[in-house]
């Protein structure tokens, strides 16, 4: 019996920002594999387990569209001089922003209708007990993707951009890609994921993504990030 899914992930808008771009939000051209787990991990997430993004199949044709929208340039404190945990000890200060003095107008490059066949596998963590196998998360994950459930709403990429998420199901017709046929696209360097070493700050990593047929390869490039 396998363990691993497919899932079809779509929506109007996607935005997997680029991190090199510090003020403009502006997309990578596919989704990443950090994305893919967020969003697996929006349906099924336990400590017991971690989501492995096997591949990502891209079926629309990558289309960007521009937005500019008005956005704040700070955020409220929690921890600083007039935060919010100062405010809830003492009674003391005010935690505000003045929306018309700190408003900016930023670009977002976004994408545009996306459509994606995912596929997953989990591993178990050093987390899990006696109860927690294979069978048993395989078991409510299966479970959760059928009925359409899921803990926090799917995103891709910005809150503001909702995923469709769908299984597929083993026998189940799979649709093809538009690049099928189309061989090798360099997608340049992609983020893969953040690195949560114990004691360390999250640490960026990153991989050369080419996409074959409309397919990126993402097993592959774990296996090249843990070598």
């Amino acid at each position: 019996m396998g363990y691993g899914f497919t899932v079809r992930i779509r929506g109007a808008r996607a935005c997997f920002t680029r991190p090199e771009m510090h003020v403009e939000r502006v997309s990578y051209d596919v989704m990443t594999p950090s994305a893919a787990r967020g969003v697996m991990e929006a349906v099924y997430w336990k400590p017991a387990i971690v989501w492995r993004v096997d591949r990502i199949a891209v079926l629309n044709p990558i289309e960007f569209a521009s937005i500019r929208r008005n956005e704040l340039n700070s955020k409220l404190s929690y921890d600083g001089a007039e935060g919010a945990r100062r405010l809830w000890r003492t009674g003391e200060g005010e935690i505000s922003v003045n929306a018309a003095e700190d408003r900016a107008q930023r670009n977002t490059l976004y994408l545009v209708d996306v459509d994606y066949l995912v596929e997953y596998h989990f591993d178990l963590t050093s987390r899990a007990g006696d109860e927690d196998t294979v069978e048993k998360h395989y078991s409510i994950a299966l479970r959760r993707l059928r009925k359409g459930q899921f803990f926090n709403h799917p995103y891709l990429g910005c809150r503001e951009f909702p995923a469709e998420v769908t299984l597929v199901e083993e026998g189940e017709a799979r649709p093809a890609s538009c690049y099928e046929g189309a061989g090798e696209r360099d997608l340049g360097f992609m983020l893969y994921d953040l690195d949560f070493e114990a004691g360390k700050a999250p640490q960026p990593r990153f991989f050369r993504a080419i996409m074959r047929d409309g397919v990126v390869d993402t097993a592959a490039a774990r296996r090249g990030l843990l070598s």
